[in-house]
């Protein structure tokens, strides 16, 4: 045994000193080797990084981080907020501290339950230096808005279902064939072969490395049926598989009391003032409500509106606190509602507009209390709504 060990070192150190030799006579071919062979090691790690699941990659860069904040768009809705906790969720789990921010406030009644009923610890903010850390995850947005400062603001991650050109310093993800940014995160969940936990239970009675706790599941579940319409409207594959995956984890209780909360007066009223004033021309309505107080009952016209027969395409606008705000449905496979408001905007000052096929929003600054274009010329409220009706016809 003595021998044949000592035979082998000496065999290793003859190569060892033949190899010396050749790089010691060709320099540069020995040189190449070993670029080829670094280039080859690099390539390798890049593969491997690049093509693991996309929730494994985002989990190894919050891995990295000692704090991050999580910034949901401005006067979240569901979606928004559930993939705020969910990131959070695995920040969590990998150490990291994780702080869940928005501008703007949580006002529809409907979103108001979703972060009463999930007890959601979410922090408001109105400058840049408000927020809790230096790395910033965007969800269910792609560019930072709605508070001072966010022009300065350069994303970590990105995480988004909506068409835009944001993007994360270090991770970005924007599926916008996706109906609901909740799916994406479920999908993050699932990469990581995380289990849901039963609301009934702890999750240290869960044998898993990663979990989706119960109050996560539930908020995804909830996003996703609140961005599709119930899975009904803009909706994938993708979205009835993340419910699907999501379902064991979700607290119907819950669930129940975040789809069924009280209505207010106000918002009733408004919806009976959508529909009594709306202006319909053949299969389009618009339907102007004049001023509100609360700009997030606006949506909620719309989709009432939509509901008529006959009807297959809305718009319903109101002015708030020197703003006009529009919100668009469309269950007509000629109107892309999301360019309707782009087109119908586009030519008016500090105004914008966009949004998906089915559901759309924009808004419009008013100017000494009108409307104006952006070379100065002042546009009536009722050149406004005929702007919207050539728009939904095609003819913007």
């Amino acid at each position: 045994m003595g021998s044949a060990r000592t035979g082998l070192v000496e065999r290793g150190a003859e190569l060892l000193d033949r190899t010396m030799a050749f790089a010691m006579e060709n320099p540069t071919m020995m040189a190449a080797v070993i670029i080829g062979l670094l280039a080859l090691v690099a390539g390798l790690y890049l593969l491997r990084r690049f093509t693991r699941p996309r929730g494994a990659r985002l989990l190894d860069e919050l891995k990295q981080l000692e704090e991050v904040a999580v910034l949901l768009h401005p006067n979240p809705d569901p979606d928004a907020m559930a993939t705020g906790i969910a990131v959070a969720s695995l920040a969590d789990q990998v150490d990291t501290d994780a702080s869940v921010q928005y501008a703007g406030q949580v006002r529809h009644q409907e979103n108001r339950a979703f972060q009463t009923v999930l007890d959601l610890d979410i922090d408001q903010i109105d400058h840049v230096s408000d927020l809790a850390a230096e790395h910033v995850v965007l969800v269910d947005h792609n560019r930072p808005r709605g508070f001072a400062g966010a022009d300065s603001v350069l994303p970590f991650a990105v995480v988004d279902h909506h068409p835009g050109d944001g993007t994360g310093e270090a991770f970005t993800d924007v599926r916008t064939d996706y109906g609901a940014a909740s799916s994406i995160i479920a999908e993050y969940f699932d990469d990581l072969n995380a289990t849901p936990v039963p609301p009934a239970k702890h999750k240290s009675e869960v044998d898993a490395t990663y979990t989706v706790p119960s109050l996560v599941a539930t908020g995804l579940l909830y996003g996703i049926l609140t961005d599709t319409k119930r899975l009904t409207s803009g909706c994938s594959a993708a979205d009835f598989n993340a419910a699907g995956f999501l379902y064991p984890g979700v607290d119907e209780d819950r669930l129940d009391r975040i789809a069924n909360p009280e209505v207010s007066t106000e918002v009733l009223e408004l919806k009976a003032r959508a529909i009594a004033g709306r202006d319909v021309r053949g299969p389009f309505a618009v339907s102007d409500v004049g001023r509100v107080s609360n700009a997030d009952a606006i949506p909620q016209a719309a989709d009432e509106l939509i509901q008529l027969e006959g009807v297959t395409a809305v718009v319903v606008l109101g002015e708030r606190e020197g703003t006009i705000h529009l919100s668009g449905r469309s269950r007509d496979d000629r109107v892309h509602m999301g360019r309707t408001l782009e087109a119908a905007l586009a030519t008016l000052k500090d105004a914008s507009g966009g949004g998906h096929a089915r559901m759309g929003g924009g808004q419009l600054s008013l100017h000494e209390g009108v409307i104006r274009t952006v070379s100065g010329e002042v546009v009536s409220r009722n050149a406004l709504a005929d702007r919207l009706f050539e728009s939904l016809s095609g003819d913007v």
